[in-house]
Order: structure tokens, then sequence, then C-alpha cells
């Protein structure tokens, strides 16, 4: 990547440029890859492929377009998951998350490199905003999506123009910020813990702002899924989302006759328990 740091939190002028590292999440993505790979700017410093164990030929794919890919097994199930997994080993300056299903340009990266190294913390991908736009999205996911981003924005004091987009990059120092977890084992009724869904998105944008990170838009365009059917379910994964958003509000507020400890377990078994009723 050649854009030189500005006066970001993450970056200084005169800095050499930062080491960009893309998290890509597959699950049986073998014939997406090559046009997702074959995209990818020159002088990227590390891909990691996050895979779901992929019963075709995905993993075989990515160390043929790249050699020097790294591969992760993530240890639970869902995109939530995979992207945890995959941040959690980035050695980069800046973390990049693209979906490995080709409906991102991935040439698109250095628009939101240059977000972040002119001060942005976290640079959000959006589909309705300047020259974003998508040939994809149903008229349905739309108006959900935008009825879940106003709510999100009269909640947290945001301007978010998109809400449920998988494409974002951000400053490597800004991941314990947060809060996704890439190390607890799975559940013993082997469902989806609390970010390991679809709202992933929604989460990591909620906890942005509750930290005060700086945030710029970067207009987006998604295409179509080139091959294969998605995993996302309008219903179920928006009702996930939903009760994401107020469940993190929940957390925010402080509660004087808890500790700290006693309130986010309170909150965890409060996500998990409407994890387990959206399923």
């Amino acid at each position: 990547m050649t854009p030189q740091p500005g006066t970001s939190s993450g970056a200084s002028a005169g800095d050499a440029a930062p080491r960009v590292s893309v998290v890509i999440p597959t699950l049986n993505e073998a014939r997406n890859l090559p046009y997702v790979f074959g995209k990818l700017p020159r002088g990227i410093h590390e891909v990691i492929v996050v895979d779901g164990y992929s019963v075709d030929e995905t993993l075989e794919v990515a160390r043929r377009w790249r050699s020097d890919v790294r591969i992760i097994m993530q240890n639970r199930k869902g995109k939530g998951n995979a992207l945890a997994c995959g941040i959690a080993a980035a050695t980069g300056d800046i973390i990049a998350t693209i979906d490995a299903d080709g409906s991102a340009d991935p040439g698109e990266i250095p628009r939101f490199v240059d977000a972040l190294v002119n001060g942005a913390d976290f640079a959000k991908g959006t589909r309705f905003s300047g020259d974003g736009g998508s040939s994809d999205i149903t008229r349905l996911r739309a108006l959900g999506n935008r009825m879940l981003c106003i709510f999100v924005n009269v909640l947290y004091g945001t301007k978010y123009s998109d809400l449920c987009y998988g494409y974002n990059a951000f400053w490597g120092h800004i991941v314990p910020k947060l809060g996704i977890d890439a190390t607890a084992p799975p559940r013993d009724d082997s469902g989806p813990l609390w970010g390991d869904g679809f709202e992933v998105e929604t989460l990591i944008s909620i906890r942005v702002a509750r930290a005060g990170l700086a945030v710029t838009e970067v207009p987006s365009f998604e295409y179509a899924r080139i091959h294969g059917v998605s995993n996302l379910s309008a219903g179920t994964d928006g009702i996930r989302v939903l009760r994401t958003i107020l469940a993190e509000r929940e957390r925010s507020r402080p509660r004087p006759d808890m500790s700290l400890a006693a309130r986010t377990f309170a909150m965890e078994e409060i996500a998990d328990g409407a994890a387990r009723r959206a399923r």
C-alpha cells in the first residue's frame, strides 16, 4: 500500500506507509476466491483467510492464488467468530475486513486506508453515501437496514448511513475497544455466542461509537454474490441485529447496585437468551 500517513492516532507524518492486514472469512467460497484475490491491491502486508471448515476446495484455491496466505480455522461457528479469529491474528497496523463472495471490491481498500491515515480510527464502508451503492440488496433489506440505522443513530448519537455492511477497516490498536471474543469455547448447546453471527458489524459499530472513536464513512459499491447462495437470513439476522442494539444499550447503562463483573455477566446471559430465541 502506498498512501502516506497523516495525523491519525495510528501513525504520524513521516512514518512509512502502514502495513495492511486483510481478513477474509470463508465457507465454501472456492469459486469466488480467485476474483477476490485477483483484485487485492499490491503491497498488502498479509491476507488472512479464516475458514469455517469448508467442504469444497476453498483452502487449496487460497494457497494456489497466494502462496503467502495465512489460513486460520475458526474455533466456533458464524461470520462474527471468523472475523474475531482473523482480527486477533492480524499483525498489520491496519486491519481491513472483506467478504469472500465477490460482493465487495478489494480494489477499494486504498480508500479505507486513506480515511485512516487522514485521521479516522475506524473507516466504515457505506452503500448509501457518495458514489456507494448496491446491485444486490433487496428493497426489504434496504428498508430494514435504514430503520435499524436510524435507531442506532438516535440511541448512540451517531451519523451512520449504513449499519449492516461488512466492508470496514481500522487501526490495529483499537481492537481491544471492540470487545470481540476469539478465545471462548463453543457453547454446550452448539448455539452461537453473542456477536458470532451476522450481527457482528452492528456490534462493532456500536462499540466504536461508545468508545468515542473517530469514524469516517467510505462510499463502497456492493455487487451481487458471484457464485453460491448467501447464508444471510433477513428475518432471523435482522432480529439478532435489533437485539444487539438493545442489549448493547442496556449494557452501557450504569447500575450502581451491581459490580461491573456482575453487570457484564447479566447482560451476556440476556444476550445469549435473545440469540437462542432468535434462531
